[in-house]
């Protein structure tokens, strides 16, 4: 009832949209190293990353995050278990982000300023200038 059909090459793009999210998410989680927290915190000796994947969008992780659930979509033919991910990751996303940008703002100034007007959130900017 809640299945639907793509065509069976939308299920080969998302493995490669698959692949492409988790090298992103080990990238981001590598170029952070010791700066990365599951929880929204700032740690003694924090330093602003804005090399590797960080020099082009500010929140790699995220943006793997969004294309697993777009190669969820994909790969699984179902409203309910296909959607699921990106519907539920939108709150997270949404409600936590600007709450990030705002901390680290606070804690790198117009140095984050900076680095915001240079590059996209989860879209690097020569894609969409």
């Amino acid at each position: 009832m809640a299945d639907y059909q793509l065509p069976s090459w939308m299920g080969w793009a998302g493995v490669m949209v698959l692949v492409v999210a988790f090298w992103l998410f080990w990238c981001s989680h590598a170029d952070l190293g010791r700066n990365w927290s599951y929880t929204l915190e700032l740690r003694k000796g924090h330093q602003l990353i804005t090399s590797g994947v960080y020099e082009y969008i500010r929140h790699p992780m995220y943006a793997a995050i969004w294309m697993w659930g777009v190669a969820q979509v994909l790969l699984l033919h179902n409203w309910i278990a296909g959607w699921s991910h990106l519907l539920s990751f939108s709150l997270l996303y949404f409600l936590r982000v600007p709450r990030e940008e705002q901390m680290m703002l606070n804690q790198f100034g117009e140095e984050y300023q900076s680095y915001m007007n240079r590059t996209g959130r989860i879209i690097p900017r020569r894609f969409w200038k």
